[in-house]
């Protein structure tokens, strides 16, 4: 019976990083197609969700199966109940790939618009954020995760100043105000991606320690670990 259900758990996380490793690639696509404006890849990335939902049902139906066969307690049992919400904050990064593609697809057929924001490097911290949430995962490492964690006001910053050139930009060309309320969406979305990349690090820090780490300041988790 541990053997089997040893076994059962490496599947499930193989197919965890797999789901994540297609949840990467559908932001570096997505946004690619909202910098390049190619609405071919937009539409491509809007297509393929539907593979990304059928894995994430997939993992979901395994993890309930060990639950029910097995039973599993302590940090078996631990370790299912991460994945699940690891499993959710995921299948909401592709659905919040698709709202970028879908901001990409439109803009593709406008007129480009002129601003000074770096969509590739917001993207690119978004990725780098949610890759290293699924390595800390891989390595078990609650230090991987917190340096996530870390990360996160970063992503912010680049959400507020994107909203503040927008602010300017609908002021001096308002005949491009459609197109602007797009790329500030697409920003946000970014910014949640970078969220749920956030919920999947603290997963793993509840995984590696048994500490809810959601909502607690920075002073109280020193506190807790210095014990």
């Amino acid at each position: 019976m541990a053997t089997h259900l040893l076994r059962e758990i490496e599947n499930l996380k193989r197919e965890i990083l797999a789901l994540g490793a297609m949840a990467v690639a559908t932001v570096r696509d997505a946004t690619s197609a909202l910098e390049n404006r190619d609405q071919s890849l937009a539409r491509n990335v809007i297509e393929n969700d539907v593979k990304l939902d059928e894995m994430e049902v997939g993992i979901e139906e395994n993890c309930l199966k060990i639950l029910a066969l097995h039973q599993p307690v302590a940090s078996d049992l631990r370790f299912i109940i991460a994945i699940l919400k690891m499993n959710s904050d995921l299948e909401r990064v592709g659905d919040l790939v698709v709202n970028v593609a879908e901001h990409a697809a439109f803009l593709a057929t406008q007129p480009p618009v002129d601003l000074s924001f770096d969509f590739g490097a917001m993207a690119y911290e978004a990725q780098r954020m949610l890759e290293k949430s699924l390595d800390s995962l891989v390595n078990v490492s609650g230090e991987g995760a917190r340096e996530v964690l870390a990360g996160d006001d970063e992503i912010d910053a680049m959400n507020r100043q994107m909203y503040l050139i927008v602010q300017e930009a609908t002021r001096a060309h308002p005949d491009q105000t459609e197109s602007l309320i797009h790329l500030l969406s697409a920003s946000q979305h970014l910014e949640r991606i970078a969220d749920h990349a956030t919920n999947i690090a603290e997963n793993v820090i509840y995984l590696t320690e048994g500490m809810i780490v959601r909502h607690r300041s920075e002073d109280y988790l020193r506190d807790r670990l210095n014990r």
